[in-house]
């Protein structure tokens, strides 16, 4: 029995392919486990209202709610938070997608634990260290040698990145900038330029990045000015998605970026249509819909997806907030999916 030479060099579990340069995939983790009952609310659904008498909102025909504090209906029975009010231009245009009550099979109810497992992409501890991410770059042969072919926005990279092909950290594309005096940076351009003038792969490799570093280097993020009026929250979310809007514009390789949003451990005063996670639910919402008409030109080859660790539990506790559940929801959105629908 012989081995394959290739083994070393491809730790997946499919067998690599080519895909088209250009496709991108965007990963939002909502870490802390949100709770999507509140989020694609079940206003169909007699129980939902009987379980959280403080924290279910109000069905879409509520005449005791103020109609902005009304459940946005999308298909009779599942509707929005009035929160994410900015995701309806999507839905309608069916380029989004929710999909209900699914998520990893771990029951132990840590964050820790089933975040790892999901950025890992398996069901028990015992499989591979790398990430999902990670090995699904490792089965497409793009041909693309880019430095910001994956690119976790961060100051580490999410465990999903994990794995053979180089991921980089960028906290700002500032941080890929090169720094210093204008006069020194010039000449170590220069110097790096002389350096890979010559004839080879490594060359070549070399002076692409120079070219992928000069593209980035003219991305200035206070000075964008996003497409179709689009306008991104003011916050280390929306920040980040105008960076990973950038990015895709830019065209410098970009296969896959990675970000999260944290604080969704609601136990404590979770909120309603007010407080905690409404706050939350505005920053996602807006963040996705200034996304979403950013990038109106590129839906055919992007694809974002949400995912968190674990859901919250149906009832509400006594501290008015949610407590760990399981089942889960996705959000996808993308010029390829079954949207204007809830799967699940």
């Amino acid at each position: 029995m012989s081995a394959s030479c290739d083994f070393p060099f491809r730790m997946a579990f499919a067998p690599p392919h080519t895909a088209p340069r250009g496709d991108v995939l965007v990963v939002v983790f909502l870490r802390g486990a949100a709770d999507v009952l509140n989020m694609v609310v079940p206003h169909g659904e007699e129980q939902y209202y009987a379980l959280r008498p403080s924290l279910a909102i109000p069905r879409p025909d509520d005449w005791r709610a103020a109609p902005a504090e009304r459940t946005l209906d999308l298909d009779g029975f599942f509707g929005l938070h009035p929160a994410m009010r900015p995701l309806l231009d999507a839905w309608q245009e069916q380029h989004l997608a929710f999909i209900h009550a699914c998520g990893a099979p771990d029951e132990s109810r840590s964050h820790f634990k089933a975040m790892a497992l999901m950025e890992r992409g398996i069901t028990t501890e015992q499989g591979p260290a790398s990430g999902w991410i990670g090995r699904h770059l490792a089965t497409l042969d793009t041909g693309n040698p880019s430095p910001l072919r994956a690119v976790g926005l961060g100051e580490i990279p999410p465990r999903s990145l994990r794995g053979s092909i180089p991921v980089s950290a960028l906290r700002s594309i500032v941080d890929f900038h090169l720094g210093g005096d204008w006069r020194a940076v010039r000449r170590m351009q220069a110097v790096l330029e002389q350096v890979y003038a010559g004839e080879g792969a490594l060359q070549a490799l070399g002076r692409e990045t120079l070219d992928i570093m000069r593209t980035v280097q003219r991305l200035n993020p206070e000075k964008y000015r996003p497409q179709a009026g689009a306008r991104y929250p003011d916050s280390v979310f929306g920040r980040a998605l105008q960076q990973v809007a950038m990015l895709i514009k830019a065209e410098v390789g970009l296969e896959v970026a990675a970000l999260d949003l944290d604080g969704w451990d609601t136990h404590f005063a979770q909120g309603s249509v007010s407080g905690q996670m409404p706050r939350l639910l505005t920053d996602l919402a807006a963040g996705l819909a200034a996304f979403y008409a950013d990038l109106r030109d590129h839906w055919a080859h992007l694809t974002l997806v949400t995912m968190s660790e674990f859901g919250r539990r149906a009832a509400e506790n006594g501290s008015l907030g949610t407590d760990h559940g399981h089942g889960s929801m996705m959000i996808a959105l993308s010029g390829n999916v079954r949207g204007g629908q809830v799967h699940g």
